[in-house]
């Protein structure tokens, strides 16, 4: 055989010329990576003369090889990785040169083996296309005869090949595996709308393919620069919360960098005091951002301690990005569909707040002979700020009130729904306007913890005499039309506003009343009603409408109001609750219809 013919190994018996062929033939069989990697060092122990043979697999992603398969007698070392450049394999890895019978327990080789019977060590690099797969090293007990040394060559530029291929099949069934799993993941991650399950999948479908002791995915909250995690694999559920800029997770949802070590303490960024506070200990980390389609970063995901090689690879990097997009999507989703949920529950909460508030309110103006009374609510949330009612103090006596809590919604709401309570108590033993209104002004202020306040008009009719007495406690005049000429006059006799200045003081006004004038009471939200150049409406307009509806209904004459309201604010910014009060006096006290020319008395008067 030409095997035979070569320097160095035609003195050694035909047995080891069968043994390597026997090999070659075993390398090009159909086995599985792994026994095609633990059968390397066994042959060389079984019928290549090595007292022990150690397999060392190089990683590209890390730029060292680690220990993965040994055959013959036992040994120790002190290290499981090999760098380039340090010790004899080191210098193998680097150079890609076979460096033989390398004595033990001294010099370079002082860390390879602990020392036993084992004296020598020959190294060779397993290279396939110029490139480094593995190493293997060859232990003997004395110096290994020359004899042997090119056939370990040989053999190596053999297995060389062989690992290869194995390596190179293992990574295409990898691939395949990676894209069945992300297909399958994807199809998982669009299978639940629930934010916590979702996470809870993302976590389990990472940590099973990379292999990672603990997991935790972030949710970024840009309005409050704050991380926060729902869910964290492998640290009993507790939640986390990280501002930007803090920490591994601040540092990433901050720069968008993708974070990949073996050891996490050597990052001047990574915040210790998590590993203190769960008892852990954190060596190998990746963590990388999860960006929308958009570019925009809704989350970060962050993995703890490869268990078997001990840190994360470039490719599991790339596994991580390829599912990052999908992670994404279902987070996006999710959190659409719980903004959703949360948006029907607020409205239902509000629908039902709504209705205990307007059953608060009359739900007819009263019937007053001689008079005609009407009224509008209209509010431009679930719960409106302003309130209206119609208190009998007596068969000839009716108090009218029309308020507006300041600002808009459920707290404004809640003032209303307190001020209506506090009002019906008090008239209960107060029929005097000024103490009346001296009372909420006092009572008020402590019972608005938010700090809001309030205007207030109280009119109390006599039905008997046709006249009005009133407060108007910083609230829109309202206003008294005179039902023969049109004039009109304002009321804004009164004080400040309720619940801001306890000291206050009011003045009472007075209006002698006639048949055919009208009152109107209302809120801002119809007062001030704003056009396309956001100018209030004029109190003047207002009065010109009902003047010129005089001779209608109460309630027309409401509809009428509003409509020129709603004509006169179309595309304005401007909107608030709204609150019409109408009321029109049809009869003198005698049961006589309106007679020609009567005016409103006692009130001042400005002509249209």
């Amino acid at each position: 055989m030409q095997l035979l013919d070569s320097p160095g190994i035609g003195s050694l018996p035909k047995e080891y010329v069968v043994s390597f062929s026997s090999a070659i033939e075993r390398f090009g069989a159909h086995a599985s990576q792994e026994e095609l990697l633990s059968q390397i060092p066994s042959l060389l122990t079984t019928n290549f003369e090595a007292s022990r043979s150690e397999l060392w697999l190089w990683d590209d992603s890390s730029g060292s090889a680690y220990l993965t398969h040994t055959s013959g007698v036992s040994a120790s070392h002190r290290r499981d990785y090999v760098m380039p450049g340090l010790g004899v394999m080191g210098r193998v890895a680097q150079d890609l040169k076979a460096d033989p019978n390398v004595t033990l327990g001294a010099g370079e080789a002082a860390d390879l083996v602990a020392c036993g019977p084992l004296t020598h060590v020959s190294v060779y690099p397993l290279i396939s296309d110029s490139k480094l797969v593995a190493l293997v090293a060859n232990y003997t007990k004395g110096p290994a005869p020359v004899e042997v040394l090119p056939w370990w060559k040989m053999y190596a530029d053999v297995a060389g090949v062989a690992v290869q291929r194995a390596l190179a099949a293992e990574e295409n069934q990898k691939q395949i595996q990676q894209l069945s799993l992300l297909f399958e993941a994807t199809r998982l991650l669009n299978s639940t709308l629930d934010l916590a399950e979702l996470l809870e999948l993302i976590l389990r479908i990472v940590r099973t393919e990379l292999k990672a002791d603990r997991g935790t995915v972030f949710l970024a909250d840009t309005l409050h620069r704050q991380l926060w995690s729902i869910v964290a694999q492998g640290l009993d559920h507790q939640e986390i919360r990280v501002p930007f800029g803090q920490g591994v997770a601040g540092h990433v949802v901050e720069s968008g960098a993708i974070v990949n070590v073996a050891d996490a303490y050597t990052l001047e960024f990574f915040d210790s005091s998590f590993d203190q506070k769960f008892g852990y200990r954190t060596k190998s980390l990746l963590c990388l951002p999860i960006r929308h389609k958009s570019g925009e970063i809704v989350g970060v995901i962050q993995l703890l301690n490869q268990l078997p090689n001990g840190r994360f690879s470039k490719k599991d990097e790339s596994f991580l990005l390829k599912l990052s997009g999908h992670m994404a999507m279902a987070l996006e989703n999710a959190r659409l569909h719980r903004e959703a949920l949360e948006k029907q529950r607020t409205e239902r909460d509000l629908a039902v707040a709504r209705n205990i508030q307007r059953s608060l309110l009359p739900e007819r103006p009263p019937v007053v002979p001689g008079y005609d009374i009407a009224v509008r609510s209209e509010s431009c949330l679930e719960c409106a700020g302003d309130y209206y009612d119609f208190l009998s103090l007596g068969p000839q006596t009716l108090l009218l009130v029309v308020a507006d809590v300041e600002g808009k919604g459920v707290s404004s709401a809640l003032v209303m729904s307190n001020l209506q309570a506090t009002l019906r108590a008090l008239v209960l033993h107060l029929h005097s306007l000024d103490v009346l209104m001296l009372s909420l002004n006092e009572m008020m202020p402590s019972d608005t913890k938010n700090h809001k306040f309030l205007s207030c008009f109280l009119g109390l009719v006599d039905t008997r005499r046709s006249t009005l007495q009133y407060i108007n406690a910083g609230h829109c005049p309202p206003m008294v039309v005179n039902g023969a000429t049109g004039e009109f006059a304002l009321l804004d006799k009164g004080g400040r506003v309720l619940g801001m200045f306890p000291d206050s003081e009011y003045e009472r006004g007075f209006v002698q009343l006639a048949p055919g004038d009208v009152l109107l009471c209302c809120t801002d939200g119809a007062s001030e009603a704003s056009d396309h150049e956001e100018e209030a409406s004029q109190a003047k307009g207002v009065a010109n409408t009902i003047a010129k509806h005089r001779q209608e209904s109460a309630a027309q004459i409401v509809e009428s109001v509003l409509a020129e309201i709603h004509e006169f604010s179309k595309g304005g910014a401007h909107a608030d609750d709204k609150v019409l009060m109408v009321m029109k006096v049809t009869a003198t006290p005698d049961g006589n219809r309106p007679a020609a020319g009567s005016t409103p008395n006692g009130a001042e008067q400005e002509q249209r």
